[in-house]
């Protein structure tokens, strides 16, 4: 995908499934991207439901980057939120269903329905995102950097710390 608008996309590999070590700005890139590229890629019958979640992923990244927000876009932000996880209908793939021996008595129908996951802490904080904006503000004007970085000097002390304590006695002593 060549670089279009002033510095707003950078020209990406061509390949991107081949890309490695992506930070946040490639994959918002991707996303901007990637709806003209998987246009008439799939059969019909899989290409609107795969383009209407692209656009409501592109709605809702969207609606967290604004920089400034009214009572009506955190309505519609929280409306997108809803929209993300409210209608997809999948089942089990035919390799999941096919293992599974029925009971005595009983035959399976068909492949059960599969629900989005909101398990995951990165899917269960999206519904978060409209209220924290309410309180804090837009995301442009805090950062998560300290913490990150943070982070990475904690798995810097991993490979030297004994495995026969415990973390918190071990990471006080590197600490100090």
């Amino acid at each position: 995908m060549p670089t279009f608008g002033r510095g707003t996309i950078c020209r990406f590999h061509t390949n991107a499934s081949a890309m490695k070590k992506l930070a946040a700005c490639d994959f918002e890139d991707l996303l901007q991207c990637v709806i003209p590229v998987f246009e008439g890629l799939l059969p019909n019958e899989h290409n609107g439901i795969v383009l209407n979640m692209l656009f409501d992923l592109a709605a809702w990244h969207g609606y967290a980057k604004l920089c400034m927000h009214t009572d009506d876009t955190l309505d519609f932000f929280d409306t997108a939120t809803i929209a993300l996880g409210n209608h997809y209908y999948t089942t089990e793939l035919p390799h999941e269903h096919a293992p599974q021996v029925p009971t005595k008595g009983k035959e399976r129908a068909g492949p059960k329905f599969k629900s989005l996951n909101l398990s995951t802490y990165k899917f269960h904080t999206l519904g978060d995102y409209a209220n924290m904006i309410r309180r804090a503000g837009t995301t442009d004007n805090y950062s998560t950097q300290s913490g990150e970085l943070e982070h990475k000097q904690a798995k810097c002390w991993y490979p030297r710390m004994p495995k026969n304590q415990t973390m918190i006695a071990t990471m006080t002593h590197l600490e100090a």
